[in-house]
């Protein structure tokens, strides 16, 4: 066969397997919609942890997590979640929201897409300069 006609199937066959998954629901972002489904995440990645409180961030897609070992922050990354302990986070204001440094080698940094409003009451609480 042909390269040309090979990459021409493997290109279609690649599109085809794309738009079956996005028309069966099968590339939205996952929901972080209460706090139930939070503290359930955030156990399914730290079983130990004992969780005290969880401030859930506009638009389901992330949560703040302060735990006995410390404050933590779980986000939404494609159909799974992701998360972290923090260790010595620092939090900044930037154009698409708030961007996090985590302290983690693993996950340097991540942006938190969070309304304007929003944006100086997270990092108070990230930073630990809140109750």
């Amino acid at each position: 066969m042909p390269l040309e006609i090979l990459l021409i199937v493997v290109a279609a066959g690649m599109i085809g397997i794309t738009l079956m998954l996005h028309l069966a629901g099968q590339t939205r972002a996952f929901e972080i919609a209460d706090e139930e489904t939070a503290r359930g995440e955030w156990l399914r990645h730290f079983p130990d942890d004992e969780i005290h409180e969880v401030t859930l961030a506009p638009g389901n897609n992330a949560a703040l997590i302060r735990t006995a070992q410390g404050p933590g922050l779980l986000w939404s990354l494609g159909a799974d979640t992701v998360a972290y302990h923090m260790a010595h986070p620092s939090a900044r204001a930037c154009r698409k929201g708030l961007r996090v440094e985590i302290g983690d080698f693993a996950a340097p940094a991540v942006t938190l897409r969070l309304p304007p409003e929003e944006r100086i009451r997270w990092a108070a609480r990230i930073e630990g300069t809140t109750p």
